[in-house]
């Protein structure tokens, strides 16, 4: 993984992180169930770009390495793989 998908990655757990810090606060505190599934909706939103971002550079890593430019039908079930363990 590249620094600058690193740095962004480690930027948006964190961010993520803090969100679910606010709605355990909101559990506690009794806030409506419509605000705080809103707000879980949210978490889960920015989980879907992390792992998107993460396959896509794992998709890049994969078949930008090959200094022929095909790619191989493992490389790209590696990335199939992949996708379908994310999107269950």
């Amino acid at each position: 993984m590249t620094k600058s998908i690193k740095d962004d990655v480690l930027l948006r757990l964190k961010t993520i992180k803090g969100h679910i810090a606010g709605i355990e606060k909101m559990v506690e505190e009794d806030k409506g169930c419509s605000n705080i599934l809103l707000q879980i909706a949210a978490v889960r939103a920015s989980l879907e770009k992390v792992g998107l971002s993460i396959i896509n550079e794992h998709a890049e890593q994969c078949f930008l390495a090959n200094e022929d430019g095909k790619i191989t039908y493992e490389e790209l079930q590696s990335v199939v793989d992949l996708l379908v363990k994310f999107l269950k």
